[in-house]
């Protein structure tokens, strides 16, 4: 150990070193940054990958998220293990980034829709292959980026000599940096991708290219060779623990004297020297119990808010927003917002006489990110208010739309009797809480079947009979806008977009719902002779159409005068960029909480333990993970901006039990306590071969008297 420790003291007095920094810190800051490309370039889309293209639900879709970020950072503790006890930091690196880029691959290979589509359509035809292979994918990189965690940040760390502090410090600043700037690239190039169409038969999402190019990045990453710290550490701490709680449960009774720790019972074994390296990690480790709450909230930056993005409006103008890609502000925020903290904001405090200590910081941070919370559950609150109220399970909607030119009225079994407009007029949704209705318009009787959680439009044409349309019962996806027409000409009409041709309609009937994208969207309408015309629909976001025909309708120069569009569904009417005052405060959280955290972690860790406390400050994040899966699934709140509100209440009770804790945490400098423990060892030594030494007389009067036959004679 000695001989490691004088040649590992020599390898890095002769590394080579630039602005004061060992060379091979460069090289791990730039594969930090390739890799984080990739890691934050295939999460940026995960959550609308698994809503659009598995189609699974927003709960469901949240849950498969958080159950895979929380994986991602249970693995780092088989990480740390695998690194301390087994191959180094750099092997693991190297060798769990080959399962991590595998992962990444067949990601990129389960979206391809093509792979099962036999029939053409565009949907695949066998989604339990899809599901399995991107199950697998994400269990790879999984493993892959959390086997890696603990490793790299102390990786870096150990390039480090004893007197660089400061450039340590640094580093941990840089390090942050090149996360969130591989971060800033990836979520606003993935979701680029992901919004182009591409497939081989048909087109859809870009699902492959999105996952394709982090995968990409993952391969050209290289590793390069760097000094190589080794310390078998994590087997050690556990296997110091159970014997302590082993030894103290066999000496728990009174005849033998206490001890100072409940740790000091592995003395017999273990020598003092790592004892006090595991008192000290557990110290630590007991403050990063509360946590856990911090990281409940932060990734959902990545769940929730881009979700809660899609029911928004992104159109900035000059370009537009995908929702996607609005995590990007974090990113860009914390690329700004460490520098002028690390070099201003924090400075000027400390000249205001102001002692903002690490703990403080962190916990600043979680209060931040409560309040970034609040600021959702605002936002959500206005949001909702633009979202209709579709039927509830018990209930049905309808809405008339006359086709005649003369008022109607309409009398519908246990409502008010009401008018309907003519010229092409409609009412608004009516709820109804039973299935059968009778209805009267224009004096004719019908009755009408109408399945519970559903919404109808009820045409009335100029003789008064009644047709009924099923309409849609949620937000278009993706941002998109749903599209009907009803055709109230006399004859056949075609209707057609860019390459989507919804085929003829006969009179008095419509068409199913056509997909179509925000801005312009221009109709092109042709009947039997070939006569056209050009019809132009300003869209939005997450809006529905009924795009009516009247029967007074001519073609020429004037064929849009009397072409009337009902909105169903109102467009989205929140923009996108409010969400920004919730970035903001939550990266100001992740700023003084996160970036502290790491150094904090780093320096108050033995020498020989760094990977072990990175692990367990990377373990905080994955029980964080699981409580949004827990509240996801369990939850019973009915309103999202309830959940929100939850989740800050919580974050803020829990940072007043860690300032509690923080408080009585007395700082250490582990290199001075190990030192004074190698001063002491000498003396342990000889104490120890004293102790051996009188052990071994003992027992040769013992063996002495055994054998003597008269024990009384024996001199000693």
């Amino acid at each position: 150990a000695d001989n490691e420790e004088r040649n590992t003291k020599k390898a890095k007095n002769n590394r080579p070193s630039c602005l004061g920094y060992p060379v091979s810190i460069f090289f791990i800051v730039v594969n930090e940054f390739c890799e984080r490309f990739s890691y934050y370039g295939m999460k940026a889309v995960l959550v609308l990958y698994f809503k659009y293209f598995i189609g699974w639900d927003n709960d469901l879709s949240t849950t498969i998220y958080h159950t895979f970020v929380a994986l991602c950072y249970l693995t780092p503790i088989l990480g740390a293990i695998i690194a301390d006890s087994w191959l180094g930091k750099f092997k693991t690196i190297v060798y769990l980034s080959v399962v991590y880029t595998i992962g990444q691959v067949i990601m990129a290979i389960s979206a391809i829709h093509d792979i099962t589509d036999a029939n053409r359509d565009g949907t695949p035809d066998n989604m339990t292959f899809h599901t399995a292979m991107s199950m697998l994918g994400l269990i790879l990189i999984a493993l892959g980026t959390g086997g890696i965690k603990p490793c790299v940040a102390a990786f870096g760390g150990d390039q480090f000599e004893e007197h660089q502090e400061k450039q340590r410090s640094s580093f941990f600043s840089i390090f942050y940096l090149s996360i969130n700037a591989g971060s800033l690239l990836s979520t606003l190039i993935t979701p680029i991708l992901r919004a182009q169409e591409c497939g081989i038969y048909s087109k859809q999402s870009c699902f492959p290219l999105a996952f394709g190019v982090p995968a990409a990045l993952m391969v050209v990453i290289k590793v390069p060779a760097c000094h190589v710290g080794k310390s078998k550490c994590m087997i050690a701490v556990f296997s110091l623990l159970q014997f302590a709680v082993k030894n103290r449960f066999n000496h728990r009774s009174k005849q033998h004297p206490k001890r100072e720790h409940w740790m000091d019972w592995a003395e017999e074994k273990y020598d003092k020297l790592l004892i006090a390296q595991v008192k000290m990690v557990l110290k630590v480790l007991f403050l990063y119990i509360p946590l856990p709450m911090f990281w409940a909230l932060f990734d959902q930056q990545g769940s929730r808010w881009t979700l809660q993005a899609t029911t928004m409006d992104g159109n900035f103008g000059a370009f537009i927003i995908q929702p996607d890609q609005m995590q990007i502000v974090n990113p860009m925020l914390i690329v700004i917002m460490v520098p002028i903290m690390d070099s201003a904001v924090y400075p000027l405090i400390k000249k205001c006489g102001i002692n903002f200590t690490p703990l403080r910081r962190m916990t600043v941070g979680m209060l931040l990110a409560a309040l970034a919370f609040v600021a959702a559950a605002l936002l959500q609150i206005q949001i909702d208010r633009t979202i209709p109220d579709f039927p509830s399970s018990s209930q049905t909607q309808v809405k008339f739309l006359n086709l005649g030119n003369t008022s109607v009225p309409v009398v519908v079994g246990g409502q008010e009797p009401f008018a309907v407009p003519g010229f092409n007029s409609s009412n608004e949704y009516m709820t109804l809480d039973t299935e059968n209705v009778t209805v009267s318009a224009g004096g004719r009787n019908a009755t009408a079947y109408f399945q519970k959680e559903t919404r109808h439009t009820v045409l009335i044409n100029a003789d008064g009979m009644l047709q009924t349309l099923n309409d849609i019962t949620e937000k278009p996806s993706q941002g998109m806008n749903a599209i009907r027409f009803v055709n109230g000409f006399r004859s056949h009409l075609n209707f057609t977009i860019k390459s989507d041709n919804l085929g003829p309609i006969a009179p008095l009937q419509a068409s199913g719902y056509l997909s179509v994208t925000h801005g312009k969207a221009n109709f092109t309408i042709v009947n039997r002779e070939g006569q056209t015309c050009h019809y132009i629909l300003q869209l939005g976001f997450g809006s529905s159409y009924t795009v009516l025909i009247p029967s007074t309708f001519t073609f020429g120069e004037s064929c849009t005068e009397n072409i009337k569009a009902i909105q169903d569904i109102e467009r989205n009417g929140i923009h996108m960029a409010w969400q920004v005052i919730q970035y903001f405060l939550m990266t100001c959280g992740e700023v003084v909480f996160s970036v502290t955290g790491l150094d904090f972690s780093y320096s108050q860790a033995p020498s020989n333990m760094k990977s072990v406390l990175q692990a367990g400050w990377l373990l905080t994040v994955a029980v964080g993970n699981i409580i949004v899966l827990i509240v996801a699934e369990a939850g019973s709140l009915p309103d999202q901006w309830a959940e929100y509100v939850l989740f800050a209440c919580l974050l803020v009770a829990v940072s007043i039990i860690f300032a509690f804790m923080a408080y009585f945490y007395t700082y250490i400098d582990p290199a001075e306590i190990e030192a004074k423990f190698m001063e002491l060892e000498p003396e342990d030594k000889k104490k120890s071969e004293l102790e051996m030494m009188t052990k071994d007389n003992l027992a040769y009067v013992n063996y002495e008297m055994s054998n003597n036959t008269d024990a009384k004679q024996t001199k000693i």
